[in-house]
């Protein structure tokens, strides 16, 4: 049983979406989640199972941020978020605009559109992939509202 966190508590998240799913052979996303399971049997609170688009997802109530799921990643698309700020980019993809498009129905394009909305100057497209840094991320959700792809997520479901 997972111990009881006091807030603000950090859990791992999966930056992937799984949209990439939807595409077969070598047009699928090769920065993304594979499904393969590591993470589901190295979690010791079984906070980790894959999802129905084949992708690992995080039951942040189990999740005590041991780590262990982001060591065995291959992908490395697993990282440890502060969840005192619920607003995450569920995209690892790589590429740029057209061809991450057809890669992926719900992959970040490197457009800027969050970095430009941001007023706390929190996101950066870094990679053709927007990044948010945690520290400085008021939570308000704006990027999510004007993301044109919803890579964006609000981790309470408040913007959805």
């Amino acid at each position: 049983m997972a111990v009881k966190k006091k807030f603000p508590y950090r859990s791992a998240v999966v930056a992937c979406n799984g949209g990439c799913r939807a595409a077969e052979g070598e047009t699928g996303c090769k920065d993304g989640c594979i499904g393969c399971g590591a993470c589901v049997n190295k979690c010791k609170f079984g906070a980790i199972s894959i999802n129905e688009y084949g992708v690992a997802e995080v039951d942040e109530e189990k999740c005590i941020a041991c780590g262990a799921c982001t060591k065995v990643c291959p992908q490395g698309v697993i990282h440890i978020h502060e969840c005192a700020n619920y607003i995450v980019v569920k995209c690892s993809n790589k590429k740029k605009g057209a061809e991450a498009k057809k890669q992926c129905e719900v992959s970040c394009i490197g457009c800027g559109i969050c970095e430009k909305t941001c007023t706390a100057g929190a996101i950066k497209v870094s990679d053709n992939c927007a990044v948010i840094d945690e520290s400085v991320c008021l939570s308000c959700g704006m990027c999510i509202v004007k993301c044109p792809r919803h890579v964006i997520h609000d981790l309470r479901g408040i913007f959805t």
